[in-house]
């Protein structure tokens, strides 16, 4: 997540997904999957924070969310964050001092390829953010779909004209 500062005069910094990368042990070092912040670099333009513990799982019968997703301009992953009062549960014991400069800090709640999925989560109340899957992401999703997506087929809809028609049977 990206804590971006911002030239307002209402609002100093806005908290956005910055990127979404598969961990295979290089973050976290262990198979403990539960949510973990830490804070990894200030700069000028704001602070960056990596959490861990995510777990991406595919579904059949969510393929045609995942269908929209490749189909679209940019396939994109789906980021559903929440801004937390309770930093101390997300955030590591190395990190917490500089989390609580802040009352809140945003932490990323799941993860998800499917646009279905994803406007589920907004419809709920939920804030959701979206960052371009890259090339190699695309391509895996792509062959899911391929396996898994079967189109609805299309139903013969009867034309206006005969809708509604009521005719008695000595017509």
């Amino acid at each position: 997540m990206r804590k971006q500062n911002m030239d307002n005069p209402w609002v100093s910094y806005r908290w956005v997904p910055q990127e979404v990368l598969p961990d295979f042990g290089q973050f976290t070092g262990n198979s403990s999957h539960s949510l973990s912040g830490q804070f990894l670099e200030r700069d000028a333009d704001g602070e960056s924070w990596l959490f861990t513990g995510y777990e991406l799982d595919l579904f059949p019968d969510e393929a045609e969310g995942y269908y929209l997703n490749v189909s679209a301009t940019t396939p994109c992953w789906f980021v559903m964050w929440r801004l937390e009062e309770d930093i101390e549960r997300y955030i590591d014991e190395q990190s917490l001092p500089l989390a609580r400069v802040e009352s809140t800090i945003a932490v990323p709640h799941r993860i998800c390829v499917s646009y279905n999925e994803a406007a589920r989560l907004l419809d709920g109340g939920e804030s959701v953010d979206t960052i371009p899957l890259s090339d190699e992401h695309a391509s895996w999703l792509q062959e899911y779909v391929n396996e898994h997506y079967r189109p609805e087929p299309k139903k013969r809809h009867k034309p206006a004209s005969f809708k509604g028609a009521d005719r008695s049977a000595g017509e």
